[in-house]
């Protein structure tokens, strides 16, 4: 992990792994909130079930509690990458973002629940501890470790977010919400070419994740014949 940003409030932040589909503990709905902006007043609960927007049969399977998450992530990330258009694919990024949070576990759900919200209320040393938990029961959920990066990340702890991040894509070399995180600390530190390769990346699996057309452009002007 690169160095330590002066300010991790300031500038261009890496946006909440989750996104925009998630809900509060009694499920009312909860906004999305974009890089730049504060964490969201809401908490996130791991969903009954992802959004109903997918495309195909990816849609109908969706609606119930996934029995193949992989091979149905699998499908979605394919139909992701060649959206036709910035619609479609955030209709599908939700579900997505849906099927992340489900882990296979009661606990774990209550314990991502309550670090959610732990978040939301600005008690990162408690949301801190609720994920802890959470990637020592569950190492295998990508999601586990995405959303503790995301509060080193507010601590100014970059370099254990990095390595969470990492581990996350380690699991799920898809997850765009992660990749997004790394690409962003990463250019935040300096660190312009490995960004730009990030960002890339990311384009690659989300043509339309906010902000990361833009940046690929602005990084490739910036790292000109310096090779990348």
């Amino acid at each position: 992990m690169g160095p330590v940003p002066a300010d991790p409030k300031a500038g261009q932040r890496f946006a909440d792994p989750q996104g925009d589909d998630e809900t509060k503990p009694d499920d009312e709905s909860a906004d999305q909130y974009a890089p730049g902006e504060r964490p969201p007043k809401q908490a996130a609960p791991a969903p009954e079930a992802p959004g109903l927007n997918a495309p195909g049969s990816a849609k109908k399977k969706a609606a119930e509690a996934p029995k193949d998450k992989e091979a149905l992530l699998a499908e979605l990330y394919a139909h992701l990458a060649k959206a036709p258009d910035a619609g479609q694919a955030a209709e599908i990024s939700k579900t997505i973002e849906g099927l992340w949070l489900h882990s296979g576990s009661d606990t774990i759900g209550v314990l991502m629940r309550r670090g959610m919200q732990a978040v939301n209320e600005q008690r990162n040393d408690l949301a801190l501890k609720m994920f802890d938990t959470v990637v020592e029961l569950a190492p295998d959920y990508a999601e586990g470790w995405s959303r503790r990066a995301f509060v080193y990340y507010l601590q100014n702890d970059t370099e254990h977010a990095v390595g969470d991040l990492r581990r996350a894509l380690a699991l799920d070399p898809n997850h765009y919400k992660a990749l997004d995180g790394l690409a962003r600390i990463l250019r935040e530190s300096g660190q312009k070419k490995s960004a730009l390769r990030a960002y890339q990346q990311l384009l690659r699996i989300n043509p339309y994740a906010e902000g990361a057309k833009q940046a690929e452009s602005e990084l490739s002007v910036e790292v000109e014949g310096q090779g990348i």
